[in-house]
């Protein structure tokens, strides 16, 4: 039987093994400045909309979102608005995990324009406190 032309010469190349496949690197680390400057934003702003809340209900406007056994006890409230920054930032990271870059950074613009915007109609309602009647003569 004849050998093939490469068996023949000892010094021929021989072809490279195939790596395994394994994931690429991230394009950012997570904890980069932009993320820490969104997840910043996104505490401030909850922290904004709890005290927004607390600035109308004081004015006599009622929550509509959350119910009042909530909204009432301040370390609930405070609670609820915690867990929804640690909610932004948690879908943030899974994002980040499955390689999705641009949403996990959309997904805290979202939050903060939302929450940014409720902020603002609770600041810009109108009181509902009655004016008290004139004394009469």
């Amino acid at each position: 039987m004849p050998l093939s032309a490469s068996a023949q010469q000892p010094d021929a190349p021989q072809p490279a093994l195939a790596e395994p496949l394994s994931q690429p690197p991230p394009s950012h680390a997570f904890w980069d400045r932009t993320n820490l400057l969104l997840f910043s934003e996104v505490g401030v702003l909850r922290g904004l909309d709890y005290a927004s809340t607390r600035n109308f209900q004081a004015r006599g406007r009622d929550e509509i979102l959350l119910p009042d056994d909530v909204v009432n006890n301040f370390a609930g409230f405070a609670a609820v608005e915690a867990a929804a920054t640690a909610t932004s930032v948690g879908l943030s990271y899974w994002m980040h995990r499955t390689g999705h870059h641009s949403i996990e950074r959309w997904v805290s613009i979202v939050h903060i324009s939302v929450t940014g915007f409720g902020v603002a109609r609770n600041y810009a309602l109108k009181s509902k406190h009655m004016v008290p009647a004139a004394p009469g003569p």
